[in-house]
Formats: structure tokens, sequence, C-alpha cells
């Protein structure tokens, strides 16, 4: 029977990922991020409901820059995936552009997805979505990031 390597060659990369935000990354470590699917060109990460990340509100929803959060570095990550040396090379944030559409209430969960990847800047477009006051599980916030790409 193949390993899950042999079958998902992202597998490793997955486990690095998660590795790094918990024993590297104090910020996303602090949010509780999670790494739920990765591959090339897509990833998707999750920042579960704590009360310490709300807004004062009744009932208490998550505040907007965690999302903002989720949408840079998604779009970031993903775009690791398509780069020669994804370990070695590096994102930088060029422009953020985040699109806020209701209050989330829930965990928040973003999937970024590769628009282009160039020679030296790259795009990617993110949706995060959550439970949501009164209308289930929905799109809370959308965006989009261009990053400055080191290829190694």
């Amino acid at each position: 029977m193949p390993d899950d390597s042999d079958s998902d060659p992202f597998a490793g990369a997955r486990d690095l990922l998660q590795r790094f935000i918990e024993e590297e990354h104090g910020y996303l470590s602090w949010l509780g991020t999670t790494v739920e699917d990765l591959d090339e060109g897509g990833v998707t990460l999750r920042v579960p409901f704590d009360e310490k990340l709300t807004n004062p509100t009744s009932p208490p929803t998550m505040h907007g820059g965690i999302a903002a959060t989720l949408i840079d570095t998604a779009g970031g990550v993903a775009l690791r995936t398509t780069i020669d040396d994804p370990i070695q090379g590096g994102v930088a944030t060029i422009n953020l552009n985040v699109n806020y559409l209701r209050r989330a209430a829930g965990d928040m969960t973003a999937t970024a997805e590769v628009i282009r990847t160039g020679g030296s800047v790259g795009v990617s477009q993110v949706t995060v979505t959550s439970e949501t006051p009164n209308e289930g599980e929905r799109p809370v916030a959308v965006g989009q990031g261009a990053y400055r790409l080191f290829q190694g």
C-alpha cells in the first residue's frame, strides 16, 4: 500500500507549513491558524472562533482584521506553491484588497487560488467563509493580493 506522500506530494509540505506556523510564527500561532489543505496553486487556512478575536457586539463577531490576515497569508502561501523553490524563495505583499460581505460569528476559513505567477509578481484571490448570524455558513470576505516573488 503506498503511503500518503506517494499519492499526495503536498502532504509533507502541509505538515511542514503547520509546524512552521506553530513553532516559528508567533502571530499565526496565537490566532490558532491551521492548514486545512495545500496543493499547487492553492491553500485553505482556518482560524477558530475565539472570544479574544471578537468585536464587542451581541452576538460576538470576529474582528475584520482576522479575515484580512487570512486573505494576506493564504494568498502568499498559495503563490509559494508555484515558485521554483518554495522554501528558499519568498513572497512579500505589494497590494492587498479586502471586501467585507457580512459578519463572521464562527471559525473563519480562507481558500486561496493563484490567478497568475509571473517572474517577479504574482496575484491570488481568496474567499473567507464563516458561520454568520442568522444565515449559516457563508462568504464573509473576499480579497485579492499582489505579491513580489523572490525566486530563491
